[in-house]
C-alpha cells in the first residue's frame, strides 16, 4: 500500500470513530456536529434530554396547607381518640397531605449553536455617540422536535395508578432564552445583551440565510413541530460586551429549553432551581489582538493530572464534559 493510499485510509477511520462517537448515546455528553444551508460552517447539536424523574416531586409533606387548616387536625370533641369514624386514616384529607406527588409535563428543545467568538462593532452610549467595542457572540438555532414526557395514569380499583410515562408533542413551542456567560476565573456572571447594532453585522459575517433574532425577538416567534434533519428551525444571537479581556476559562448556560425545575422546600422559604443547559468552553489567549484568539468548545486535556485537576476545578468538574445540564 502506498504512503498516499496509507494515509487516506487512516484518515477515513479516524472520521469514521469520530461519527460514532458523535452519535453513540451512552455518552455523557452526546452532542453531534451538522452542516446546514442556513448557515456556513458546522454547528455542534444538543439533543433534547428530558428526563423520567423530572415529570414527578415527591411523596412530600403540604405543611403549609396543615398549618393553614387546623380543623382538619383530629382531635377535640368531634374525634376524641384522634381516629376517623368510617374512612381509614391513610384516605382521610390530613394523612393524604402528608404523602403528596406532585405530577408535570415536561419538554425540552433541541440546542444547536456555532462557535463562540468576538468581532468589533461600534455600540451607541446614552448620550448619543458610537463608542466601538469588542463584543462576544453565539448564533444558535433552536428547533422542536417533540417528545415530551406526560405522566399517565391507568384505572385499578377505581383508583388511578401512575406507573407509565406517555409522548406526546403540540403543534409549537415558544423558547424564551436567557443566557449566561460566567467566567471561572473572577466568578462574574454577564447576561446576554440586547445590542441592535449587532444583529446585521454578525448575520453578514456568519452567513445566516434565515431570520436572526434577539433574546427579545425570539420569544415571539413560534417554533414549529417537526422532526426532519434539514428543518430551519429559529435562530438567534447571544451577545456580550465589556468582558474581561483575559477570559479563558468560560461558560454559557442556556435556560428556556425546558421547564423541568427542582424544588427545595415548601412554602414561601422554597427554593427553585431552574433546569438549564451549561456549554464549556476555553480561550488560550491574552489581552492583546483578541480576535486572532480562538475561543473553543469544551474543556481543554492535559497529560500531567495536576493541571487537569487545576483546570477542572475552575470548572467545577470533577471529569471532562464539553456540556452538562444543571439546576440553578
Amino acid at each position: 500500500m502506498s504512503v498516499g493510499r496509507l494515509h487516506t485510509f487512516v484518515l477515513i477511520l479516524l472520521a469514521g470513530a469520530i461519527i460514532s462517537e458523535a452519535q453513540d448515546p451512552s455518552r455523557k455528553d452526546p452532542s453531534s456536529q451538522q452542516k446546514t444551508q442556513f448557515a456556513s460552517g458546522v454547528m455542534t447539536v444538543i439533543p433534547p434530554a428530558p428526563m423520567p424523574e423530572e415529570t414527578f416531586q415527591g411523596p412530600m409533606t403540604l405543611q403549609s396547607l396543615l398549618n393553614a387548616h387546623p380543623e382538619i387536625q383530629f382531635g377535640g370533641d368531634n374525634h376524641p381518640e384522634g381516629e376517623p369514624h368510617f374512612d381509614p386514616r391513610s384516605r382521610t384529607l390530613i394523612q393524604m397531605a402528608k404523602e403528596v406527588i406532585l405530577r408535570r409535563e415536561i419538554y425540552c428543545l433541541e440546542f444547536s449553536f456555532k462557535p463562540l467568538r468576538h468581532i468589533y462593532i461600534d455600540i451607541p452610549r446614552p448620550d448619543g455617540r458610537m463608542q466601538r467595542k469588542l463584543v462576544w457572540y453565539m448564533v444558535y438555532r433552536v428547533r422542536y422536535r417533540g417528545g415530551e414526557l406526560r405522566p399517565a395514569s391507568d384505572k385499578v380499583a377505581g383508583v388511578d395508578i401512575y406507573k407509565r410515562l406517555e409522548s406526546i408533542h403540540y403543534d409549537s413551542r415558544h423558547f424564551f432564552p436567557m443566557m449566561v456567560l460566567s467566567d471561572h476565573i473572577s466568578g462574574v456572571r454577564s447576561v446576554d445583551q440586547i445590542l441592535p447594532t449587532a444583529l446585521n453585522k454578525i448575520k453578514v459575517r456568519e452567513q445566516i440565510q434565515a431570520p436572526l433574532y434577539n433574546a427579545v425577538q425570539i420569544t415571539r416567534v413560534k417554533i414549529p413541530h417537526g422532526n426532519d434533519e434539514a428543518s430551519a428551525g429559529i435562530w438567534g444571537v447571544a451577545t456580550w460586551a465589556d468582558l474581561d479581556p483575559k477570559l479563558d476559562f468560560v461558560s454559557v448556560e442556556v435556560s428556556g429549553l425546558t421547564n423541568a425545575f427542582e424544588q427545595e422546600g415548601e412554602g414561601n422559604d422554597a427554593v427553585f432551581k431552574r433546569k438549564a443547559l451549561r456549554l464549556n468552553f476555553f480561550r488560550p489567549g491574552d489581552a492583546i489582538d483578541q480576535t486572532q484568539d480562538q475561543i473553543r468548545f469544551g474543556i481543554p486535556a492535559y497529560q500531567d493530572e495536576r493541571e487537569q485537576d487545576y483546570v477542572l476545578k475552575h470548572y467545577g468538574l470533577s471529569e471532562r464534559l464539553d456540556y452538562q445540564w444543571i439546576f440553578r
